[in-house]
């Protein structure tokens, strides 16, 4: 299994607390990039600027991927462009959400 797979599986067990589904299939992930060197960077965003998780939950999501073994360091930028919106779910969110 690629890095970037490990690093995926890990963030699909992140949840959004206000919904049942991970972020990673709610679309709250826009990109996730793995250097040479094994460092992550992620690029996230939340569904809503005032997300009453937009402290904890980027942090959750780079301590979580910086828990990989292989991983060497991870960096998580927090972007509101462009804004999310329910389109950027995947399938299986949104027939779990009955979308």
């Amino acid at each position: 299994m690629e890095l970037k797979d490990k690093v995926i599986a890990e963030i699909k067990k992140i949840y959004d607390p206000e919904i049942p589904v991970n972020i990673y299939d709610l679309g709250l992930i826009y990109n996730v990039k793995v250097d040479k060197e094994n460092v992550v960077e992620i690029k996230m965003t939340l569904t809503t600027p005032n997300c009453p998780v937009a402290e904890s939950l980027p942090k959750e999501v780079e301590d979580s991927v910086k828990g990989i073994k292989e991983v060497k360091d991870a960096k998580l930028e927090l972007v509101w462009e462009p804004p999310w919106d329910k389109s950027m779910m995947s399938e299986a969110a949104k027939l779990e959400l009955n979308l």
